[in-house]
């Protein structure tokens, strides 16, 4: 016989939560996977769990308004003729036209230009609206090769080869059908309407050796003057960021799990790859090893959202940064403002995932021509130029407390850890204690 105590409330599972029975349901009920864009939503070590040691007596800060705290950085001078300088280490990560509106992608690079930063092309070639009103454009050259041409490799200002992406290591990229429009798919020399998948891996070279000779062709092709940057996903980032400069790359760009997508399965985005906290002191480990670090730069991106982010990933030994989710924020996407027409799509501004179906209510991941019209790019290109701006003005801020007079000057030594997982991921000691897991101390 059994009893139910009626003082205990139900108890639900932690293993099978409300969510897990949900996509239980939803698998059993129509046979696919479930695919969606943006980032991990799990939660997982980040910044937030590292803290700056500002100065007081055994350290000297710096005059906020009278004493110059410099955040210049350089990148590609290993050995490109015309390196890239730009004012912030802030940098537009790559985004597709395909996958953003035309109008996104023109807010993004006149954003970027009024910062005085680079913005970046994303699969699918290069627009005539970005490469406009980008003063400093990064070409990405994928394993799909859409929209790859020797004249837009030259129109560009430095080459991006990816290799791997956050979000999705070892995996390709979606496009649906739904969103190749026909302009898309001209670029893409696709058909128009049909499901596109982008191959996980280059198909000229099947490891380090042949990455080598890419990169030499593509040197040859643009007269050495453009910078080579190699994009991996967080998995390996000793090796992978080793090997890349092995192979001649000037500039590493190393993304971690929180970075976004426009599509892939859920399943590999919440469950493949390493938090980018996990992935900086590897890399950075690697450079230093070969007596590289700084010499070639380390790009950070995955979760960046803040100055204390940009700060802490480059005090932790990385020379710049890149944004994608937040950047998109800055311009618009998921505003409270279409919070009426998110709901009509069974979402909620904040969280709106869906950039795969191409009805973005703020015509910013989508290539419906009524909702693109919905993004002024003017507009929009300034609200992320100011979001810029706050950003390096934050992490001038903390740079000058810890007493640096250059945002590359900030370092481990400067930050503390709040979580054991943490500290054993940046290598920074557990706050009030000297203790590194695994290093030893007190």
């Amino acid at each position: 016989m059994s009893y139910h105590n009626p003082y205990t409330p139900p108890r639900k599972s932690a293993t099978f939560d409300d969510y897990t029975l949900a996509e239980i349901r939803r698998a059993a009920a129509t046979g696919i996977y479930d695919i969606r864009g943006a980032g991990t939503k799990r939660k997982v070590p980040h910044f937030d769990d590292l803290l700056f040691l500002g100065a007081s007596i055994s350290r000297y800060p710096l005059e906020g308004y009278r004493e110059k705290c410099d955040t210049s950085v350089v990148l590609g001078s290993r050995y490109a003729k015309k390196p890239i300088v730009l004012k912030t280490p802030i940098t537009i990560a790559g985004m597709s036209f395909g996958a953003l509106s035309g109008n996104a992608k023109e807010a993004l690079g006149r954003g970027a230009t009024i910062a005085g930063t680079s913005t970046t092309t994303g699969d699918g070639g290069m627009t005539d609206e970005e490469r406009g009103h980008s003063q400093t454009l990064v070409y990405q050259y994928l394993p799909s090769r859409y929209g790859m041409n020797p004249k837009d490799l030259r129109r560009a200002d430095a080459i991006e080869i990816v290799v791997g992406q956050g979000a999705k290591p070892g995996g390709g990229g979606m496009l649906l059908g739904q969103k190749i429009s026909d302009r898309v798919a001209n670029m893409r020399n696709l058909p128009k309407g049909i499901d596109q998948r982008s191959a996980c891996r280059h198909p000229d070279w099947t490891g380090p050796d042949d990455l080598e000779i890419k990169i030499m062709e593509l040197r040859e092709i643009t007269d050495w003057e453009k910078p080579i940057y190699v994009k991996v996903g967080g998995a390996r980032p000793y090796y992978d960021t080793a090997l890349a400069v092995k192979a001649g790359a000037d500039v590493v760009v190393l993304d971690g799990m929180q970075g976004g997508t426009a599509a892939t399965q859920d399943v590999f985005i919440e469950n493949v790859g390493m938090p980018t906290l996990a992935c900086i002191r590897p890399a950075v480990q690697a450079l230093q090893d070969l007596g590289m670090h700084r010499k070639v730069q380390l790009i950070i991106s995955g979760g960046i959202r803040s100055g204390a982010d940009v700060a802490k990933a480059l005090a932790l030994g990385a020379d710049a940064v890149a944004i994608g989710t937040a950047a998109l924020v800055a311009i618009g996407d998921n505003d409270p403002h279409w919070e009426e027409e998110y709901q009509k799509l069974g979402t909620t501004a904040g969280a709106y995932d869906d950039w795969h179906e191409g009805k973005d209510p703020a015509g910013i991941t989508t290539q419906d021509p009524e909702l693109s019209k919905r993004l002024d790019p003017v507009a929009a290109g300034r609200r992320l130029a100011n979001y810029l701006k706050v950003m390096t003005l934050e992490a001038q801020t903390i740079a000058r407390a810890c007493g640096k007079n250059h945002l590359h000057n900030l370092e481990p030594e400067d930050l503390v850890a709040l979580t054991i997982e943490a500290s054993a991921m940046a290598q920074v000691p557990l706050a009030g204690t000297s203790w590194i897991p695994g290093k030893g101390g007190f």
